[in-house]
């Protein structure tokens, strides 16, 4: 027999409990990536790290919201989003909600339609590979615009695909909520 103890097992340092990081959200990775992944490939790997970090909730209301910045200034349907975001707010024309929003791909998923209180608007903007806010992000030259928008939303919601229906995800906003 001997005398030798065994020196005791090495405990690693956890990693600290934070959100996983996401490295689609810096535009250069996201660019180089694409020179070699195709399209359907790297919006799967995209997706999956949004869902992984989840909402930054950054700035979760779509008026001031940096991510969408792009948006805000378009015109479709005789208006920008940031006016149909103000008339949503203002509780004007609650019969073209849906549609001036459909346009921008937004889905309104939630709201108050009380005059005297805030409409506390849930919207969701769609992520997925055929939105309509792809275009205005393209043009702009924002290709990493999902994971800038997940950062800034309030929550992500992920679908997962099966063998009939692609992947969905949306970033959903909160329009107008109450303190």
């Amino acid at each position: 027999m001997t005398n030798n103890k065994k020196a005791p097992a090495k405990k690693t340092a956890d990693a600290p409990a934070g959100r996983p990081e996401n490295p689609f959200l810096d535009t250069g990775f996201f660019s180089r990536m694409r020179d070699y992944t195709e399209r359907d490939a790297a919006f799967s790997k995209e997706l999956k790290a949004i869902s992984e970090r989840g909402a930054g909730k950054d700035g979760a209301d779509p008026r001031y919201a940096p991510s969408l910045a792009v948006l805000r200034p378009v015109v479709k349907k005789g208006l920008s989003l940031e006016d149909i975001l103000g008339r949503i707010v203002a509780g004007v024309e609650s019969g073209s909600w849906e549609s001036w929003l459909a346009a921008y791909g937004f889905e309104l998923r939630g709201v108050n339609y009380s005059k005297t209180e805030p409409r506390n608007a849930r919207l969701a903007l769609d992520l997925s590979l055929g939105s309509k806010a792809t275009a205005a992000f393209s043009n702009a030259g924002i290709p990493n615009w999902r994971s800038l928008a997940a950062e800034d939303c309030a929550q992500v919601q992920v679908e997962k695909p099966t063998e009939k229906t692609p992947a969905k995800a949306w970033a959903i906003f909160l329009l107008d909520a109450p303190d």
